[in-house]
């Protein structure tokens, strides 16, 4: 009887890619896509612009985050590099010594792209939830939007969704107030 073995993607994998293309290994398998394009990366870079100073860097604010731009997160069986991540001082109180992260973070930022929404949606967002990740941002930046989730029971939970101009301050970073536009310039 002939038995066919399925090859597992390994993180050798993922060091093998191109450097213009970015790898994840989510449920076994190997996942690919691009370096982002201009617009997703000046929502990823202003988001961070945002957050940074007030909850990492305590100015103007309360401290006691890491923001990190995508970093590598080795999650259980997955390895996942979400466009932004915030751990609480308290859960991870310095960074590791590794290229990766092996604690679930606080807060998830994924900025939409048309070659990676649908992932970003369908796939990933039960992963974070499964993970226990608490609050889940999803920007678009084409449609100029920010949807806001909170988990609860381990499902997701819509607290928010902005659009245009308007000013706001969300969960986990409430006490910050800036304008949605601001991500898009």
């Amino acid at each position: 009887m002939l038995s066919l073995a399925i090859k597992q993607d390994t993180y050798q994998d993922i060091i093998d890619l191109p450097e213009n293309m970015v790898g994840e290994i989510i449920n076994g398998r190997l996942e690919t896509h691009p370096r982002p394009a201009p617009k997703h990366a000046v929502a990823s870079s202003s988001i961070g612009a945002e957050l940074v100073s007030p909850f990492q860097k305590g100015r103007n604010g309360p401290g006691g985050w890491w923001i990190i731009d995508e970093p590598e997160c080795h999650l259980g069986p997955d390895i996942l590099v979400p466009d932004l991540a915030g751990w609480r001082r308290q859960k991870m109180p310095t960074l590791p010594t590794t290229a990766w992260f092996d604690v679930v973070p606080d807060w998830i930022c994924e900025v939409l792209s048309p070659s990676t929404a649908r992932l970003d949606r369908i796939v990933k967002m039960p992963i974070y939830a499964s993970l226990g990740v608490a609050y889940l941002w999803l920007v678009d930046p084409i449609l100029q939007t920010l949807e806001a989730y909170e988990l609860h029971d381990q499902r997701w939970l819509l607290i928010g969704s902005y659009a245009d101009d308007q000013q706001i301050a969300v969960a986990p970073f409430g006490e910050h107030t800036f304008l949605l536009s601001d991500l898009w310039e």
